[in-house]
């Protein structure tokens, strides 16, 4: 099986409520995307660029956020149980 090395680029992406629960989302560019109540469930978000993303009352447990960039990121009422925050970037 190939591998791919492309990446998601959806800068200022209007995702709100949607359903990407399980998705391989590694190294993603969401920058100020509009995620509010999305459904990342699960999602490997690992290294995705989130900065300035609105994630309000988004669903991401058990997500893996390792070494994403969360600067200027909304999480208010965002669900992060069981969320690996290691290496975040916050600021």
């Amino acid at each position: 099986m190939a591998s791919s090395s492309a990446y998601l680029i959806a800068c200022g992406a209007m995702l709100i409520s949607a359903c990407l629960q399980f998705s391989d989302l590694r190294g993603a560019n969401l920058s100020q995307a509009n995620l509010a109540g999305a459904i990342l469930q699960s999602a490997n978000l690992q290294s995705a660029n989130l900065s300035r993303a609105n994630l309000t009352g988004a669903n991401l447990v058990k997500s893996n956020l390792t070494g994403a960039i969360l600067k200027g990121a909304n999480l208010t009422k965002a669900n992060l149980t069981g969320v690996n925050l290691k290496e975040v970037i916050l600021n």
